[in-house]
C-alpha cells in the first residue's frame, strides 16, 4: 500500500467534504426533480419546472434545517446511539496515561473520552474540531486489552482525528440520513396517494418511485463506500508509526475479532464509526455487506504484521 503522509491525508478528507456538501444539494434536488415529473399524468415538462421551482426552496431549507442540528447535536446522538457516557479520569487513570502521552508525542489536544459499558471489544472516534473530538471505548476493550495493545487502538482512533477522517465520516452519514428520508417520505407520498389515481397512472407512478428510491438509495451506499475503506489502512498504519509497535495494534484486531459486536448499537451508520463494524452471524452474508465500510479484519492483521 502506497504511504500517503499526514498533511496529504487531511487535505484529502477536507476536500472531500468540501465536495459532498457541493454535490449533495444538487443530487437531492435532481431526486425531487424527477420524483415531481413522474407524479404527474401527463408528464409535462412546463408544469414540473413550476413545481419544482415552487418545492426547491421549501427542501432546501428543510435540509439545511436538518444539516444544521445533526452538525452541531452530533455528538449528543452519537451518545445516545451508543449509550456512552463520559469516563472521568478517577474512574481510569491508565486510559488517561495512554492517551495524553500519546497526544503529546504528537502536539494534539486531548480529545473527550466516553466509555460504553459493554464486555465486548470496540472503539470508535468522533467529532468535528477540537471542541467535540471523542475517543469512545467499550468497557471490554479496555478490560481485556493490555497497554500495548489498548494503545495501539487508541492510536488507531486519534489517527483518524489527525486524518480529519471523522469529520468526513459525519458529513457523510448525515447526508446519507437525509437521502434515505426524502426517499421514504417521497415513496409513501405515492403510495397512499395512489388509492385517488386510475390504476394505470398509480404503477407508474409507483414504479417510478421505486426505481428513483433504489438510485438514490444506491447513490447514499456509494457515498458511504466512498468514503473508503482505505482510512482504516492509513489508521492502522497511523498507529503503528504513532507507537511503533505494530504487533501491539495487530494482537488488539485479533482479540477484536472474537467478540467486536455492540449489543446496544443498532443504527448501522453509527457503527461504521467502530474500528471494526460487525454484523450479527445472520446478517454475515447479506447483499448489504458488499458495500461494506470496513476492510477484512484478516487483511488489515496481515498488513500490520509486515511491518513486525
Amino acid at each position: 500500500m502506497t504511504y500517503v503522509g499526514i498533511q496529504t491525508q487531511i487535505r484529502r478528507n477536507n476536500f472531500s467534504s468540501m465536495l459532498l456538501m457541493v454535490a449533495f444539494p444538487v443530487v437531492l434536488l435532481g431526486m425531487v426533480y424527477a420524483f415531481l415529473y413522474f407524479i404527474q399524468r401527463k408528464h409535462d415538462v412546463e408544469l414540473t419546472n413550476e413545481l419544482f421551482l415552487n418545492s426547491a426552496p421549501f427542501v432546501i431549507l428543510g435540509t439545511g434545517v436538518w444539516f444544521t442540528i445533526a452538525w452541531f447535536l452530533h455528538s449528543a446522538l452519537i451518545r445516545v446511539a451508543t449509550g456512552s457516557k463520559p469516563l472521568e479520569r478517577k474512574e481510569n487513570k491508565r486510559v488517561y496515561n495512554l492517551i495524553e502521552n500519546l497526544c503529546i508525542s504528537k502536539g494534539m489536544k486531548v480529545p473527550q473520552i466516553f466509555l460504553i459499558e459493554d464486555d465486548s471489544l470496540n472503539a470508535f472516534a468522533s467529532g468535528i474540531n477540537e471542541r467535540t473530538f471523542a475517543v469512545t471505548l467499550s468497557r471490554g476493550i479496555i478490560d481485556k486489552l493490555d497497554d500495548d495493545e489498548l494503545e495501539g487502538v487508541i492510536a488507531h482512533e486519534l489517527s483518524h482525528i489527525r486524518n480529519r477522517d471523522v469529520r468526513l465520516m459525519m458529513v457523510s452519514i448525515i447526508f446519507v440520513g437525509i437521502f434515505a428520508f426524502v426517499a421514504e417520505i417521497a415513496f409513501r407520498s405515492l403510495r397512499f396517494g395512489a388509492l385517488s389515481r386510475g390504476k394505470k397512472d398509480a404503477g407508474v407512478a409507483i414504479l417510478a418511485a421505486i426505481v428513483i428510491s433504489a438510485v438514490c438509495y444506491l447513490i447514499a451506499l456509494l457515498l458511504r463506500f466512498g468514503i473508503s475503506r482505505s482510512r482504516e489502512y492509513l489508521a492502522d498504519a497511523g498507529a503503528a508509526e504513532m507507537t511503533r509497535k505494530p504487533y501491539a495494534l495487530a494482537s488488539a484486531l485479533r482479540k477484536i475479532d472474537q467478540d467486536p459486536l455492540i449489543e446496544a448499537v443498532h443504527n448501522r451508520d453509527v457503527a461504521q464509526l467502530f474500528i471494526e463494524n460487525p454484523q450479527p452471524e445472520e446478517k454475515k452474508f447479506s447483499f448489504s455487506n458488499l458495500f461494506s465500510t470496513h476492510p477484512p479484519i484478516q487483511k488489515r492483521i496481515e498488513l500490520l504484521d509486515q511491518f513486525a
